[in-house]
């Protein structure tokens, strides 16, 4: 089997027991498969839930808080128990981890999204594996990514994945919830997401964790789309995770070959970028973009809503309606400007594009 980067997302109730505590049986389980991963000499990353279930006890909550305060609080306990257990756990495979806490604000401004890349490439370039949490510490409700699901998937289109790894209590996708209904049917492959299916399912999560199966399926369209295939379900035993790379393993695979991957730059607007504007652009330059793969230049376009300057990143509208997003080459006042010279017949300089092919995400 040929190397690959793998990222392994572990949710809470993977790591816990019944009364929510730390299960370190379940946790040398999941260290043992990491290990093998790493021994058959693939990169491996892991997206790890769990902070606020290891400290909520030593805080005497009898169950999982639900403020904010309280949830954060037992975050602050946790991430240092959470990571500690995983030291001393991967000291036994001479693997050393590195801990990494993010926040929604370290992927939506441009320097901290590049430096973390940049952080996590060197980490792996260097043998290290680099644990990935949510800051549940610092994180309100605007800047969290949502639960650790769509952070596994976020994080493995960043590092372009070749394998992402969502392990869970439930065997896979199924057209209902196998837990109510005893005859719900396995989806053992997928192509796409449908929104049938994402309309049906589970939304909530178990009593330590935040992830339903929505949130999962969610998390999995959204990797998909940046052409990471994705595996859904559960293992037991140092070899799950190398079975579930030969297409073996006890749940649902999620994959399509016909779709590409999308670099970092375009991710970025796609996913993190904040809006700053709008773009409304004729007939000829909505069909030279969509459809030929063109640049957007200036003549197609005929009208600018907001204040945006160079960089910014803005909405484009077209005929029928919002067509894409991008990184634009001029401020608002340049484009106004030049589109007031085009009504006023004025000659004008050979004009860069508004918004290059290559800094142009479709919706």
């Amino acid at each position: 089997m040929k190397k690959q980067r793998i990222v392994v997302k572990i949710g809470s109730s993977s790591l816990t027991n019944e009364k929510g505590e730390m299960d370190h049986e379940k946790l040398i389980d999941h260290v043992q498969a990491l290990a093998h991963l790493r021994k058959a000499k693939h990169e491996v990353i892991l997206v790890s839930s769990g902070a606020v279930a290891a400290g909520f006890a030593c805080l005497g909550y009898p169950t999982r808080p639900v403020t904010l305060k309280g949830k954060q609080a037992a975050a602050a306990v946790g991430q240092s128990l959470l990571i500690q257990s995983y030291m001393e756990k991967f000291k036994a495979f001479h693997i050393t981890p590195a801990q990494i806490l993010l926040t929604r604000s370290d992927f939506a401004n441009r320097e901290r999204y590049r430096n973390a890349f940049q952080t996590m490439s060197e980490l792996l370039e260097r043998g290290i594996l680099p644990i990935i949490n949510e800051n549940d510490t610092v994180s309100v409700e605007e800047l969290t990514f949502g639960d650790n699901d769509m952070l596994s998937a976020l994080v493995s289109g960043f590092l372009h994945a070749d394998q992402l790894i969502i392990l869970t209590d439930i065997n896979g996708i199924y057209n209902a919830n196998p837990r109510f209904y005893p005859d719900a049917k396995r989806f053992n492959h997928l192509e796409q997401i449908p929104d049938d299916l994402l309309n049906h399912v589970d939304e909530s999560g178990s009593r330590v964790g935040t992830g339903g199966m929505k949130s999962k399926l969610l998390a999995a369209k959204t990797a998909h789309s940046l052409g990471v295939p994705v595996f859904i379900g559960q293992g037991k035993g140092p070899d799950k995770l190398l079975t579930i790379l030969q297409g073996e393993g006890d749940g649902t695979y999620i994959s399509n070959p016909d779709i590409g991957t999308i670099n970092t730059n375009r991710q970025w607007i796609a996913f993190h970028s904040t809006l700053s504007g709008r773009i409304y652009v004729d007939q000829g330059a909505e069909e030279a973009i969509l459809y030929n793969g063109k640049s957007l230049l200036p003549a197609g376009v005929f009208k600018v809503q907001g204040t945006f300057e160079k960089g910014d990143v803005v909405e484009v509208f077209g005929v029928k309606g919002l067509l894409g997003k991008g990184e634009v080459s001029y401020s608002s006042d340049e484009l106004k400007s030049t589109i007031q010279q085009r009504h006023m017949n004025r000659e004008t300089k050979p004009a860069m594009e508004v918004i290059h092919r290559d800094r142009w995400v479709q919706i």
